[in-house]
């Protein structure tokens, strides 16, 4: 078969060898990897996006959203959602951390609280120890009751 120059391919040829070009991760105008979408076969075939619509390719549309309906879960993770992913990840640790430090404070805040507490009590004793041997009030010595004397 003769190869034809682009300029004399019909615009549905050009997208459909940008289209196979995509397929087999070959590009020329795109840089590889570039998932196989309607406009990345557009820009591909080096014409504006616009111009690939359906009502003028219905059955070349149907065909491209066939390949990249089955390419849906077969597709690698882009860089952009492994760094969005690393982020989220980060995010809940810092969260897990001011959760840890919000938990600590609170925790100083309560031992603070339950040292002043033991504080005052020891001063409260020292007091009542002092006015206890002040008093007045003479211990007697218990008597037994089996004492025969």
């Amino acid at each position: 078969m003769q190869q034809k120059k682009p300029e004399s391919l019909s615009a549905l040829d050009q997208y459909r060898a940008a289209f196979e070009r995509l397929k087999i991760n070959a590009p020329e105008r795109l840089p590889k990897g570039t998932p196989v979408t309607q406009n990345n076969v557009a820009k591909e075939a080096n014409k504006d996006p616009s111009a690939l619509k359906k009502s003028r390719f219905p059955l070349f549309i149907d065909e491209i959203q066939r390949h990249v309906f089955s390419q849906v879960g077969t597709k690698p993770i882009s860089a952009r959602q492994k760094t969005l992913s690393i982020r989220n990840k980060n995010r809940s640790l810092k969260e897990r951390l001011n959760d840890v430090t919000k938990q600590r404070d609170n925790l100083a805040s309560l031992l603070t609280e339950a040292d002043m507490a033991i504080l005052e009590l020891q001063g409260k004793l020292a007091e009542l120890q002092k006015t206890a041997s002040k008093s007045n009030v003479v211990v007697l010595p218990l008597k037994s009751t089996h004492d025969p004397s």
